[in-house]
């Protein structure tokens, strides 16, 4: 089964981070990756720019309407995703949970449609 993990982060808290933190957060993040890809169970993902890049389309009476920045108002922000190709929901919680993001914010788990 296929699950999306967003990934969700604070761009300012962690901008104020001391670098050797920054650096620890990414090590860790070479070692899920790692797992997973060892694993089989790595199926992609990637980063995603500054939300304060992100355009918000929306077509209303025939017109679309672009905005700056994300839709919703909120500290923390969709930063990058990955996709897992695991045996259970379980697993891919478990990889959730293990994400450093997860520890100070939020990460998200979501099966993709279409798949077992």
């Amino acid at each position: 089964m296929k699950y999306m993990l967003l990934i969700y982060n604070n761009a300012a808290e962690f901008e104020a981070m001391p670098q050797d933190e920054k650096s620890a957060i990414f090590a860790q993040v070479d070692a899920v990756m790692k797992e997973l890809q060892e694993s089989g169970e790595w199926a992609g993902g990637e980063a995603l720019v500054d939300a304060a890049r992100t355009k918000t389309v929306q077509v209303r009476d025939g017109s679309a309407i672009v905005t700056d920045g994300p839709y919703l108002e909120a500290k923390e922000h969709l930063a990058g995703y990955l996709t897992v190709d695991v045996a259970s929901e379980e697993r891919a919680v478990e990889i959730a949970a293990g994400w450093p993001d997860a520890f100070r914010w939020a990460m998200e788990v979501r099966q993709v449609i279409g798949e077992g």
